[in-house]
């Protein structure tokens, strides 16, 4: 499949884009509001000039966050626009940097509305975070001549196998980018098997190692254990869990209340739209739960704090001892295992890791990770973590190490960044 078919095939589904963003409004209604952006339509007003950055969603707009706050303080003339293709990404956009950065919806991928949107931002310089590839965007730049960087690029074998099935449309699109910032050398390799240029694509690491936790977070989590009287209760967290999780996880915390009655359990679902039902959920199975967003004080008689707010996902894993991060008991390939390691916590996860097969091997084999298949092995390991202490900071210690030992992919990519910002200043 070339561009063009592509391109066509993309108009005659637009019937079931509007299908599958309807499903999506339905089941959270922020995918309604703001539809014109999504065509290049009715776009807010934006500064030209400066630079784009695309994140699709939560996860990239966090590890792109130390990126956009460098580039900021290194480029003060330079207005710095993001985009997203989610509510819970705009969400998430607006409350790290509010008004200091420009925001829209990237529009789909027609050339029409690529052109449009292009048009009315005018870049010197566009950064797509890790996997995010849209072939007519990446084209319209092209034709520009706006620079076009993938950074903290990932691909995993599966990934690469499925656009390797279509390599008319895929290397050309990767031959246009201007650079490929990679995360390993396997990921490299892969790049240049698609028709990357092998002179525009780098190992820079992974900018998730260069995480830095704010000093007074783990001082108000502290604090906050105390209000809640559980300075000395045992509390874990399972952290962005997907549908299927849930279930084994409270099956998890029922053994362990068994054990320990005075359990407490975080529970934080990685979508808003499941708040409501995983509240649910825990009632019916009998826990006493505490929405977080409510600011309810957590008893004695809560077994589960539902983590059911935005952006303190940082703060709630600071706030337990053992940390399970989800996307991982289901095939949805992982979570960041990086945030809980940060903040000196001992890692769980289940066996589906595919996004993150580099950082959790890294993480396991310096004993900073144990993975889990069901509710038992999750019980075991968050219990025996309770109970040994002195393997617990083991756990805590590796996982620091590994960071420490990975950390300046940010600078390298940054440095890659000022020289294509520079070359396109010189050319104009």
């Amino acid at each position: 499949m070339n561009r063009t078919l592509y391109t066509l095939l993309f108009h005659f589904g637009l019937p079931l884009v509007a299908l599958r963003l309807a499903w999506r409004a339905w089941r959270a209604p922020a995918y309604a509001r703001r539809i014109r952006e999504r065509f290049a339509l009715g776009l807010p007003a934006l500064k030209p000039g400066g630079i784009w950055v695309h994140a699709v969603s939560v996860g990239e707009s966090i590890a792109a966050a130390p990126m956009i706050r460098a580039l900021m303080e290194r480029h003060p003339d330079l207005p710095i626009t993001i985009t997203c293709m989610t509510p819970t990404g705009s969400e998430r956009i607006r409350a790290l940097f509010g008004d200091q950065v420009q925001h829209c919806y990237l529009p789909y991928d027609l050339p029409w509305a690529a052109a449009r949107f292009l048009d009315r931002v005018r870049p010197k310089l566009a950064v797509i975070m890790e996997t995010e590839l849209w072939p007519n965007h990446i084209h319209q730049c092209a034709r520009r001549g706006i620079p076009v960087v993938l950074a903290n690029a990932r691909l995993s074998a599966r990934s690469a196998r499925g656009y390797a099935r279509f390599g008319a449309l895929t290397a050309p699109m990767l031959a246009e980018l201007s650079w490929i910032a990679v995360q390993t050398e396997a990921e490299a390799e892969r790049f240049r098997n698609l028709g990357a240029r092998p002179e525009c694509v780098e190992v820079t690491g992974s900018i998730k190692f260069d995480l830095r936790i704010d000093p007074a977070l783990p001082q108000r989590a502290a604090a906050l254990r105390g209000q809640w009287a559980a300075e000395s209760r045992p509390v874990w967290i399972a952290a962005s869990t997907h549908a299927g999780e849930d279930e084994i996880i409270l099956a998890a915390h029922r053994r362990l209340l068994a054990q320990q009655p005075d359990a407490l359990l975080i529970l934080v679902p990685r979508h808003p739209e499941r708040f409501g039902p995983m509240f649910e959920l825990c009632r019916r199975e009998g826990l006493a739960t505490v929405r977080r967003s409510t600011g309810a004080p957590v008893s004695a008689g809560d077994s589960v704090v539902l983590g059911d707010t935005m952006g303190e996902l940082l703060f709630l894993y600071a706030l337990a001892d053992v940390a399970f991060v989800g996307g991982s008991l289901v095939p949805n390939g992982g979570h960041n295992l990086l945030e809980p390691a940060a903040l000196g916590k001992p890692v769980l996860s289940g066996p589906h890791l595919f996004n993150f097969l580099e950082i959790a091997a890294q993480l396991r084999d310096a004993g900073a990770l144990a993975e889990v298949m069901d509710a038992d092995q999750l019980a075991t390991q968050v219990g025996g973590l309770w109970a040994d202490q002195a393997r617990a900071g083991v756990m805590r210690d590796a996982g620091l190490s590994v960071l420490k030992a990975n950390q300046g992919a940010l600078e390298r990519l940054l440095a890659g960044l000022a020289r294509l910002l520079c070359q396109g200043s010189s050319s104009q």
